[in-house]
């Protein structure tokens, strides 16, 4: 059985990211999960920088924080509503009512790997979980 045990750690601007990462190293942190907000998109990469130098790994929520530095990230394609939004305006322009158009759930997920992150942290990804990444960040 494995236990895990959740740390909260609120962060709202960027003033509060080296003292939530102070508080993960008391907590012995092992991980970090990080959201997907603005503020996060906002503060990725002093995320990703604190997280490194603390030797952290991270997974992001959002594929496109992963430039940042984040080990992992697996979200939604979000592309993919953007791509649709012509489908709906179409509907609608043909005269469908708006409300009565069904909200669509994402239908796919990418993982993204980055090993330039594995590797300053010391760590291997095994060869079956990068053979099931979308993309793997080299």
């Amino acid at each position: 059985m494995l236990t895990v045990q959740i740390q909260l750690l609120s962060i709202t601007g960027p003033v509060d990211v080296a003292p939530a990462f102070g508080d993960a190293m008391k907590g012995h942190a092992g991980a970090i999960l990080v959201g997907a907000d603005q503020v996060v998109n906002l503060l990725s990469a002093q995320i990703s920088a604190l997280a490194l130098s603390n030797g952290l790994p991270t997974m992001f929520g959002n594929r496109l924080l992963m430039d940042a530095g984040g080990l992992m990230a697996y979200s939604a394609d979000f592309a993919a509503p953007y791509r649709r939004a012509a489908t709906y305006v179409h509907k609608i322009l043909k005269g469908a009512k708006p409300g009565d158009i069904p909200i669509e759930e994402p239908t796919k997920f990418e993982l993204v790997i980055n090993l330039k992150t594995a590797k300053a942290l010391g760590l291997t990804i095994p060869p079956s979980l990068l053979a099931r990444a979308d993309q793997v960040i080299e």
